[in-house]
């Protein structure tokens, strides 16, 4: 096998069923250069202890994941959300110093759906942007960059309330690009006929903090959260919106982030190997190196 695209990283999520010491050993056993590993992972192996093996092993660190969940109205829960959220701004300043050089300490915040019971989206949006702006200067302070992820318009209930990239791009918009910025995922935004033009406009607004891939295949998953499959296994065509991430710039790291029951059934080293195939034939043709 051909080594691994020097830009490419494993997301954790693609091998959940990992201990943050398991997934940066498989990684890093793939001759892969990075990793972004997720938050219940290193709180269970401690944050100086998974800095420690990052450090170790030589890898970038491309994403911590994840913060957000912060929609709910004023109120203790939202109190507790916040201040989550600066408990994950602090992993990801200390792991992204973990890590090698040419780590990015981007924090990717999924924002939350709708409250139980509400139906009021674009209050739910206000409330993004408030916690936005309550949680920026934080994140400014501790070096870190806020990625705001819009999801498939099917998530919108229960687990995002932007569904496009200019939803974001708007909110971003307020702050500085190195504080905030967005994710742009394949499997979230390949639909959207306007995904060109907004990757463009974060390209030219210095706003893209990470990219991630996956493919989109029918029928999805019963549970659709799990239907993100590999690189090329799906209906995606890669070649458009990569290149457009290309040419405004951005030369980091590009993750592969499959949520899926049969991948997660797949021995890890096993599910690396078919990511690094996938990218390779999928992704990879289209970036300048």
């Amino acid at each position: 096998m051909t080594a691994p695209h020097p830009r490419l990283s494993i997301n954790q999520a693609t091998i959940k069923h990992t201990t943050a010491a398991q997934a940066i050993e498989v990684t890093r056993a793939a001759g892969i250069g990075a990793i972004g590993l997720w938050r219940e992972q290193v709180q269970e192996a401690g944050l100086d202890e998974t800095a420690k093996m990052l450090a170790d092993s030589g890898l970038r660190y491309s994403t911590h994941c994840r913060g957000g969940w912060f929609t709910a109205e004023e109120g203790p829960g939202r109190v507790a959300a916040l201040d989550d959220n600066r408990r994950a701004i602090d992993e990801t300043a200390v792991l992204a110093a973990a890590g090698a050089e040419g780590s990015r300490p981007v924090l990717v915040l999924v924002v939350g759906g709708l409250p139980e019971g509400s139906r009021d989206l674009l209050g739910a949006r206000e409330r993004v942007r408030d916690a936005v702006g309550q949680l920026a200067p934080y994140a400014a302070e501790r070096g870190v960059t806020l990625a705001l992820e819009p999801l498939h318009p099917m998530y919108a209930s229960d687990r995002s309330v932007l569904s496009t990239l200019d939803q974001a791009l708007d909110i971003a918009a307020d702050f500085a690009p190195e504080t905030v910025g967005v994710t742009i995922d394949t499997f979230h935004l390949w639909w959207d006929p306007d995904v060109i033009e907004g990757i463009e406009r974060a390209g030219a607004e210095g706003r893209i903090a990470t990219y991630q891939v996956c493919d989109w295949k029918t029928p999805l998953e019963a549970d659709n959260l799990l239907s993100r499959h590999y690189p090329g296994d799906g209906m995606i065509d890669f070649a458009d919106m990569t290149r457009a991430v290309e040419a405004t710039g951005y030369d980091g790291d590009i993750e592969v982030e499959l949520l899926n029951q049969a991948i997660w059934d797949t021995e890890p080293a096993e599910a690396v190997r078919r990511t690094i195939a996938g990218f390779d034939v999928a992704v990879a043709p289209y970036l300048r190196a």
